[in-house]
């Protein structure tokens, strides 16, 4: 992956990972598993958990801890009401962002 892609994905990765959980429960390895399969290959699992650990203190997610048939207990994420708050805001963003920069690709309106 590039410098610019890494860079513009670290903008959203968070808007990412509620979108991902906001279809289902999941753990961080599943996570990284289920990006890596859409294509963002060079996502790192030590990303992923430090990004998990960011929204469950800032009160995002709940975490279930579930046991495991190897290790220890896993802790399931999934997406609450503050959670699917913060996501809708950042679907409004993001179209906002992505009707722009379409605007400026196409060669938008001149001021």
């Amino acid at each position: 992956m590039g410098k610019q892609m890494t860079e513009m994905l670290k903008g959203v990765l968070e808007g990412i990972v509620l979108a991902a959980l906001s279809r289902r429960p999941a753990y961080g390895y599943e996570i990284t598993s289920w990006l890596r399969d859409l294509g963002f290959t060079d996502i790192a699992e030590g990303t992923i958990y430090a990004l998990l650990i960011r929204v469950e203190q800032r009160g995002l997610v709940d975490v279930q801890k579930v046991a495991s048939e190897k290790g220890p207990p896993r802790k399931v994420y999934s997406l609450n009401a503050l959670g699917r708050t913060n996501l809708d805001e950042f679907w409004g963003t993001w179209s906002f962002l992505v009707e722009r920069l379409e605007q400026l690709h196409e060669g938008g309106t001149e001021r």
